[in-house]
């Protein structure tokens, strides 16, 4: 019975790691969500972000996201590299994607510019098979376990793939909304040799909106603040979900935010609208860039320990910002 329970959980993992992995700092690490950010400051810059996820359940999720990217001035082009590994405790799957990002930039106005990156790489889904308990593998005859198997299952407990994903960014001094196609090729992610599973391509329309009611205040608050909406919505085969909240700035020092995970278009009658509240905070010194945040489960999954994210971002040259050359993507 606990075999068939083993692969019965397998099969329900499985499913759910199919899906994107979706990082609540996706505004405070936009090269998350968007290639477009490959080279947006015009200068080296380098990150990670670490998520730990239902840390207190038997289903504990590890993932992390590593990049890199500077700015080729002569050619007026980005280029970087990504790393994205996931791992999950009960089944041992994992996760690993390297991809390789190339961006440009282009004026359209005096406020405005148009960025389009495309990036490639491969995966490989390891779905750890060797935690199964097969029928023959068990040796009744002397009560022992054969270390090997027959099923055809296990031949194939790895999968790599080519992967070719797209993003535009459309920016100004303050504001930006992008659009990302991931999986553009659709990978065959099939446990089998001879299956065929194509990897749903992911779609993710994202902004972040300054709102400038404070222009016309003079008092000190003013000077040093800044507010701004978020949104992204976010759609993978029959998944969709759609984040939307806030962000404070305070002297482009210190960040505060809020926002809600919500599921508009549900799939039944059961389905939550509100899934999730994830609230983050990031600090600014001397080029580096830190920010935590902790998603609070508002589904029927409790004492899961929550999610928690902790990222930290290294810009090589911060204060060419200030030479005002050329319009950089501003965030943070």
């Amino acid at each position: 019975m606990k075999q068939y329970l083993y692969i019965l959980f397998f099969l329900v993992s499985l499913q759910t790691m199919t899906q994107d992995v979706i990082f609540s700092q996706n505004f405070l690490v936009p090269e998350t969500l968007n290639t477009s950010f490959t080279g947006a400051i015009r200068a080296p810059k380098m990150g990670t972000i670490h998520r730990s996820q239902w840390r207190n359940s038997a289903f504990k999720t590890n993932s992390s996201f590593v990049y890199y990217d500077t700015w080729l001035k002569g050619f007026k082009t980005g280029l970087g590299f990504s790393f994205l590994n996931q791992t999950e405790t009960a089944s041992t799957y994992t996760f690993n994607q390297i991809n390789f990002n190339y961006s440009m930039a282009f004026q359209m106005s005096d406020t405005w510019f148009f960025r389009p990156s495309i990036s490639a790489g491969f995966g490989m889904k390891n779905y750890g098979f060797q935690n199964i308990l097969l029928e023959d593998q068990i040796n009744l005859n002397n009560n022992s376990i054969n270390t090997a198997t027959l099923d055809p299952l296990l031949l194939s407990s790895q999968r790599i793939f080519f992967d070719f994903s797209s993003s535009i960014l459309f920016n100004n001094d303050d504001s930006w909304i992008g659009l990302t196609l991931r999986h553009l090729n659709k990978p065959n992610i099939s446990l089998t040799e001879s299956g065929n599973i194509p990897l749903d391509i992911f779609i993710s329309v994202h902004t972040k909106y300054y709102l400038p009611f404070l222009e016309n205040s003079r008092t000190w608050f003013s000077n040093y603040s800044k507010f701004y909406v978020l949104s992204n919505f976010m759609m993978q085969g029959n998944v969709n979900r759609f984040d939307l909240g806030f962000q404070y700035i305070f002297d482009d020092q210190f960040s505060l935010g809020i926002t809600a995970a919500t599921s508009p278009l549900k799939n039944d009658n059961n389905s939550n609208i509100l899934n999730s509240v994830s609230t983050f905070a990031g600090i600014r010194w001397q080029g580096f860039r830190f920010g935590y945040s902790y998603d609070f489960n508002t589904t029927e999954l409790l004492n899961t320990g929550g999610i928690h994210e902790f990222s930290i971002a290294y810009d090589f040259s911060i204060n060419i910002r200030l030479l005002d050359r050329y319009k950089c993507v501003n965030y943070f």
